[in-house]
C-alpha cells in the first residue's frame, strides 16, 4: 500500500475513534441515509481536517517547536487533560495539565518491563492525571519517539485513539524523511552540475584573462567581470528555478569567456523571441547543453565551430534549441549517456538536465537529441510557460 493510501486509512480510523463515543446506532443509520448532509457527517469532515492540521507541523521533522504545535492542536481533538510528545530521550512538548509528571513519564517509557499503558503516581489529590497510554512514533521503520495521552482513569477509547493518532503523525515523519532525501538528492545533482563546469574551462578562462592584462587592460577587466558574474550565478544556492532571461545571460558570459580563448574559431548565433524571456525553467538547465556543444564543436575538432541557440514561442510552451556542427556521436552512445551508464564522468550534464526536466514537467518534456557521427548535435527542449509550483526566485 502507498504512503498516501495508508494515510487515508489512518485518518479515517482516527476520525472514527474520536467520533465513535458520540455516535449511537441511530446516528449511524441517519448518517448512512442522509450521506454528508447530516450533522455527524459534517463533524467527521471537521475531525479529518483537524487531524490534518494537527499532524502537519511534523512534516518539518520532530523538534520541540513542531511537537509543541502538533500537541496544542491534537489534545483538544482527543479530549484528554494532558498530552505529550517525546523523542525517546526528552519530552519535546507537554500540552495541558500536570506537567510535573515529565520526569516520571521518561522513567516509565525507559522501563522495558512496563505494559502497554502507564500507571502514574502523584501526591497531589487534585491532579487529573493518573493513567497514560503511549504509542510509538516511527520514521523509516525506526522508533523515534512517542505520543502519550493522559487521563484520570484507564480508557480503551483513548488507547485506540492514541494509536491511530501516532500512526498519522508517523506518516508525516516519513514524509519529512522523504523531503530530506529529495533535498539531498537535489543538492547532489547541483553539485554534479557545478562540477561539470570544466576545471579546464575555468583555468583556460583565467589564462585568457591574464593574456590581456598587459596588451589590453580594459578587455581584461571586462572578461574578469564576466567571469565573476558567471561563477556567482552558477554557484548560487537560492531556488531550484530561474528565468530563461537569467539563464541566457549566464550563457552569454560563458560564451564571452570562450571567445576570448578561441577567437574566430567560434561563431555563435542567438535567435531569442523576447516574449519567452520571462519563462521559468530549472536552474542550470541550458548551460550544460551549451558546454556540451562547445566541447564537441571545439575541443574535439580543429574546424571552425558554429553554435546556434534558438528560443521560440509555441503557444503554451517555449521551445529552446541548441545546435552545433561538431563531431556528433553514435545513437547507442547517446542512449547510454541518458541512461547514466556511459561512465562516471561522461555526459553528466545531459543526463542530469534530462532527468530534471522529466521530474518537473513529465516524461514528454525530456530532451530530444538528434545526432550522428560527423553530423553535429541538435538538442531540443520544450518548457511550459506556466506550471503550478514552478517559480523563479525574485532577482537580487
Amino acid at each position: 500500500m502507498t504512503v498516501l493510501g495508508t494515510a487515508a486509512l489512518v485518518l479515517v480510523g482516527l476520525a472514527v475513534f474520536v467520533l465513535g463515543a458520540g455516535l449511537g446506532h441511530g446516528a449511524a443509520r441517519r448518517q448512512q441515509e442522509h450521506a454528508d448532509g447530516t450533522d455527524e457527517a459534517r463533524a467527521l469532515v471537521r475531525t479529518l481536517h483537524a487531524v490534518e492540521l494537527a499532524a502537519a507541523p511534523l512534516r518539518a521533522g520532530l523538534t520541540p517547536d513542531t511537537a509543541r504545535r502538533a500537541a496544542r492542536r491534537l489534545r483538544p481533538l482527543l479530549g484528554t487533560p494532558a498530552l505529550a510528545l517525546t523523542d525517546g530521550t526528552s519530552v519535546l512538548a507537554w500540552d495541558g495539565a500536570a506537567d510535573h509528571h515529565r520526569e516520571q513519564l521518561l522513567a516509565l517509557l525507559a522501563d522495558p518491563s512496563r505494559g502497554r499503558t502507564l500507571a502514574l503516581s502523584c501526591d497531589d489529590g487534585s491532579c487529573p492525571v493518573r493513567w497514560g497510554a503511549p504509542a510509538p512514533l516511527t520514521a523509516d521503520g525506526r522508533c523515534v519517539g512517542a505520543l502519550v495521552v493522559f487521563a484520570a482513569a484507564e480508557s480503551g477509547v483513548h488507547v485506540r485513539a492514541v494509536q491511530a493518532a501516532a500512526g498519522r503523525l508517523s506518516l508525516e515523519l516519513d514524509l519529512a524523511g522523504l523531503d530530506r532525501a529529495r533535498a539531498g538528492a537535489h543538492e547532489a545533482e547541483m553539485r554534479a552540475l557545478r562540477a561539470q563546469i570544466s576545471p579546464h574551462f575555468i583555468y583556460n578562462s583565467l589564462a585568457s584573462i591574464a593574456s590581456f592584462v598587459r596588451t589590453d587592460p580594459e578587455r581584461a577587466r571586462e572578461l574578469l567581470q564576466e567571469f565573476a558574474d558567471f561563477t556567482r550565478y552558477s554557484f548560487r544556492r537560492d531556488g531550484d528555478f530561474t528565468t530563461l532571461a537569467e539563464e541566457l545571460r549566464s550563457i552569454e558570459q560563458y560564451l564571452e569567456l570562450a571567445r576570448a580563448r578561441f577567437g574566430r574559431r567560434l561563431r555563435v548565433t542567438l535567435r531569442i523571441a523576447p516574449e519567452v524571456l520571462p519563462v521559468t525553467l530549472p536552474f542550470l538547465c541550458l548551460q550544460p547543453l551549451v558546454e556540451n556543444a562547445l566541447k564537441h564543436g571545439l575541443e574535439e575538432s580543429v574546424e571552425r565551430s558554429v553554435v546556434t541557440i534558438t528560443a521560440e514561442d509555441e503557444g503554451t510552451e517555449a521551445r529552446v534549441v541548441i545546435e552545433d556542427n561538431g563531431i556528433g556521436m553514435e545513437p547507442e552512445r547517446l542512449r547510454a549517456i541518458l541512461r547514466g551508464t556511459a561512465g562516471p564522468s561522461t555526459g553528466i550534464g545531459l543526463s542530469n538536465v534530462d532527468r530534471r526536466l522529466r521530474q518537473v514537467y513529465g516524461d514528454d518534456h525530456g530532451l530530444v537529441i538528434e545526432t550522428g557521427v560527423g553530423a553535429g548535435t541538435k538538442i531540443t527542449l520544450r518548457v511550459p510557460k506556466f506550471r503550478p509550483g514552478v517559480q523563479a526566485p525574485p532577482p537580487p
